[in-house]
């Protein structure tokens, strides 16, 4: 059955070109790979190109109502299994990439919209990594529609994104969409990153990205994160993203650090994250670290965050203190 799945995400996608107005629609099969087509086509002036790829599923995709339109027709309660990417081109190059959901209907201006049919995902993925890689406005979308294709090409093409060969800049995108919507793979690659790579730009956006994975185990890698890394600034940033969705586990993590950690700032970004806890957890480790921790920079901050936290623990803890 794997076997099966990998080879019909390798059949080139099967899609009607997009309603739309205002728009001069061509219709073109890829014969020549879909850079080549692209880059010929371009020189011809301003167009849109359009095609069709297979989704990460429960990635919907909406219509901009500012320059697209929503088409007449049923509402999809589910979020359809492919979206389009569009890719604006100028003067024989791309200077914006977006993507749509295969309901939009379209208005392009004026201009020629090339749909391309028989596109290959793998053909798509390089394509669009050339444009992820490359100058300009496009990189943000070309990294996003990468990450959305349902292929396995797609977490090899962030891989190479992300290494640290490529410019600082465009790792820190890249990472983001491994936690966003590569899933199992995603996790596998920042865990990776965030125990070894030589960037603390990089390690930093990265611990966001655990944040945003749906993997159980980014909650244990994330701590062990806020524990170990070199970085007090990534360290903190941990704990900060600890704090608004690890429970009782970030809360363990965050005392330790209170403790044990060298830098101070660190402590204190420990103290903020167990005043973000939601409902509250936070209330009773922060009261004992008010009480009896030996760093005064570190109680007085506690102190300040049970003040602003309203909780009815935090007042009858300020009541013990100021009793005559």
């Amino acid at each position: 059955m794997r076997t099966l799945t990998i080879f019909l995400l390798t059949i080139p996608l099967a899609a009607q070109a997009p309603s739309a107005r205002n728009a001069k629609v061509e219709t073109r099969a890829v014969t020549e790979g879909l850079e080549r087509q692209f880059r010929a086509l371009a020189q011809n002036g301003p167009a849109w190109f359009g095609w069709a790829v297979a989704s990460v599923p429960g990635q919907h995709q909406g219509c901009d109502a500012e320059s697209w339109a929503r088409s007449p027709g049923p509402v999809h309660l589910e979020p359809p299994d492919q979206v389009h990417v569009l890719v604006r081109a100028e003067q024989g190059a791309a200077v914006k990439v977006r993507l749509l959901s295969p309901e939009c209907e379209l208005d392009a201006g004026g201009l020629t919209l090339y749909w391309f049919e028989g596109v290959k995902p793998a053909d798509s993925i390089a394509f669009l990594a050339t444009l992820a890689a490359g100058p300009g406005h496009v990189v943000d979308g070309a990294l996003a529609a990468i990450a959305i294709h349902r292929d396995p090409a797609a977490d090899q093409a962030l891989e190479r994104l992300t290494a640290p060969s490529q410019p600082e800049s465009l790792r820190s995108k890249a990472v983001f969409w491994l936690g966003a919507t590569r899933g199992r793979r995603g996790y596998e690659l920042l865990k990776r990153i965030v125990s070894e790579d030589p960037s603390d730009k990089v390690r930093d956006k990265a611990v966001f990205a655990l944040y945003v994975s749906k993997e159980s185990e980014a909650v244990d890698t994330t701590i062990a994160v806020a524990k170990n890394d070199r970085s007090a600034h990534v360290r903190g940033q941990a704990f900060f993203w600890l704090a608004q969705k690890a429970g009782k586990k970030a809360i363990g993590a965050m005392g330790e650090a209170i403790d044990n950690d060298p830098d101070t700032e660190v402590k204190r970004r420990a103290v903020f994250g167990l005043h973000q806890m939601p409902n509250g957890e936070g209330i009773p480790k922060l009261i004992e670290v008010a009480r009896s921790n030996k760093n005064a920079a570190v109680r007085k901050q506690a102190m300040f965050w049970l003040g602003q936290s309203k909780d009815p623990r935090a007042l009858g803890f300020f009541e013990e203190i100021l009793k005559p």
